[in-house]
């Protein structure tokens, strides 16, 4: 995504809050400092925050925050860094940091908008903290659930057999009736530096290869940087191969710790990578959620930003719209 609605514009404040365990996340505020507070969750898990998100919301309205997650982007240790840790980066790790985050600005309640693994993500933080949310934007649902991780890695190899197949034979031939994420994370911790990017390249050539149905669609992940490719492989297969570190069935088992929270869930009907009943279901179980489908949209489109900037135009209200510097101690 990004959408091109708004201005390009630079943040007013940056800085690093260290969220315990060596981690220490990069953090950026822009807009108007008494609009809306509003969250950016980036996808990935891996990718970082860039300035195109800053555009989806309307300056003069919002307080956007956007930030790094753990191992990514200008975050540290950076995951790109093969004897780099990441044991200490799991979802229950990222919802607290989250929430630190919100403490650590004066954030009473905030928007929460998430992409692709950031709709993941917000559903989870939202789930858990539903009194600190206000509205939920979110595009290119996802889900963490086995069968999704699965078909993802291996069941939707039917609809792009020679990609899937080379994507497959990446990984010994005791490994390729596996599990294949964690078969390829295994491969990101090896020793040898040429095994490791080999995986990586891999790894981000399938990634490629299973949101290009969009129309318009240009490799990005695959032409990346080595070592942001290595990165991002990385803490990809990290959460993959461990289910995400969620129960199977979490999310939507739990959706009714969102009622009363208004949202929009946006998806493209091209979208391979995250089939729509995923979206479907969720909405039946999210009543609260509107769902609009795009019809000409894979896992990226201008639609999708489009049906998003909508959204957050419609709740913006106006300047210095709930922006209490209350931190009470959530027990939600």
């Amino acid at each position: 995504m990004p959408d091109r609605s708004h201005a390009p514009i630079e943040p007013y404040e940056t800085g690093y809050l260290d969220v315990g365990d060596g981690h220490s996340l990069y953090w950026e505020q822009c807009g108007n400092p008494d609009g809306k507070p509003a969250v950016v969750l980036h996808g990935g898990p891996g990718t970082g925050c860039h300035p195109g998100m800053r555009q989806l919301f309307d300056q003069r309205r919002y307080r956007v925050v956007l930030f790094d997650q753990r191992n990514s982007g200008r975050s540290r240790p950076w995951a790109g860094e093969p004897e780099v840790d990441l044991s200490a980066n799991t979802t229950p790790h990222l919802v607290a940091d989250i929430e630190a985050l919100r403490e650590h600005l004066g954030v009473y309640r905030w928007l929460v908008w998430g992409g692709s693994w950031g709709v993941t993500l917000g559903l989870a933080y939202a789930q858990a903290h539903p009194a600190r949310v206000t509205e939920l934007a979110l595009a290119a649902i996802t889900s963490p659930d086995r069968w999704l991780l699965r078909w993802i890695t291996r069941d939707i190899g039917r609809v792009f057999p020679r990609e899937w197949e080379a994507f497959r034979d990446g990984v010994p031939p005791e490994d390729r009736d596996g599990d294949l994420a964690a078969a390829y994370s295994r491969l990101l911790r090896s020793p040898d530096a040429e095994v490791r990017q080999r995986a990586a390249q891999a790894w981000c050539d399938w990634e490629d290869t299973h949101v290009s149905l969009s129309p318009g669609a240009r490799p990005a992940l695959s032409v990346a940087d080595p070592a942001f490719q290595l990165a991002f492989a990385r803490l990809v297969t990290h959460y993959w191969g461990n289910g995400c570190f969620l129960d199977d069935g979490q999310l939507l088992r739990d959706a009714h710790r969102l009622a009363g929270i208004p949202g929009v869930m946006v998806h493209g009907r091209y979208d391979v990578s995250g089939p729509l009943d995923v979206a479907w279901q969720l909405a039946k179980a999210w009543p609260d959620g509107e769902l609009v489908v795009v019809e000409d949209a894979g896992h990226n489109g201008a639609g999708i930003a489009t049906a998003v900037v909508e959204f957050l135009n419609r709740v913006a209200g106006g300047a210095g719209t709930d922006t209490s510097t209350n931190t009470d101690t959530d027990t939600t």
